[in-house]
């Protein structure tokens, strides 16, 4: 392994976990007790887009909880961030926003942001209303029946792959944290890093590609992450 400079870090739902937000899905295939493809598909949208406004708004109304909070592996990384020594690049597949309450300043959402909305006819990427539907009146043109969450459904191309594939040739450190390994691409990250970078996976048990890494941490991320951030710049 050589020196360490350019660091990217993915992180997925386990991370975000330990703050009480809840996982994608159960083992039903459920998001919290709708079927994925009638809240998370454009198909989704078109046939009830009714379900989608008030699934979304509840959502933003659980992430404004005051009991959701950042948590240490949310800090741990803002501290890692903050540190001139290292170019830390931050990817995250969560939709909330604790990685930016944490402390993180710069943070790629490749599944779109929960507190953001998009207009359909301009694309607009507008802060989200609290709650808003169909008859809520675009921020951008206020047409009515314009507004959608601005989140990356089933059927539709995360966003900043072009640039996260460039990031990761480049990629000296690269640490996955509470992913699952099913997701793609993102499950694929850690295959399109150089030979020579070194490879930690962050995890509470093994995931279908902790084979391709060189080091896996088990356990909580809010004890793992810090303490290896730690170590980090200790060095």
């Amino acid at each position: 392994m050589g020196k360490i400079a350019n660091i990217t870090i993915l992180t997925g739902a386990g991370i975000s976990a330990e703050s009480g937000i809840k996982t994608f899905r159960d083992a039903g295939g459920l998001w919290e007790g709708h079927a994925v493809e009638e809240v998370a598909s454009p198909e989704g949208f078109a046939r009830n887009p009714d379900i989608v406004y008030e699934f979304y708004n509840l959502r933003r109304g659980h992430l404004a909880d005051p009991n959701i909070q950042p948590n240490e592996a949310h800090k741990a990384i803002a501290k890692l961030q903050e540190n001139p020594k290292y170019n830390v690049t931050l990817i995250t597949q969560n939709v909330d926003n604790l990685h930016e309450r944490g402390g993180s300043q710069d943070v790629w959402h490749m599944h779109g942001e929960l507190m953001k909305m998009r207009c359909l006819f301009s694309h607009k990427v507008h802060d989200s209303f609290p709650t808003y539907d169909a008859s809520t009146p675009c921020p951008c043109c206020q047409r009515t029946n314009s507004l959608r969450p601005h989140i990356v459904w089933f059927g539709e191309m995360p966003f900043l792959l072009d640039e996260a594939f460039a990031l990761l040739s480049k990629t000296d450190l690269f640490m996955s944290i509470g992913t699952s390994g099913l997701v793609y691409p993102a499950a694929q990250f850690v295959a399109m890093t150089p030979e020579t970078c070194r490879k930690i996976e962050f995890n509470l048990a093994g995931t279908p590609v902790s084979h391709h890494f060189d080091e896996k941490k088990e356990g909580p991320a809010t004890m793992t992450v810090p303490t290896f951030v730690n170590e980090l710049l200790a060095l």
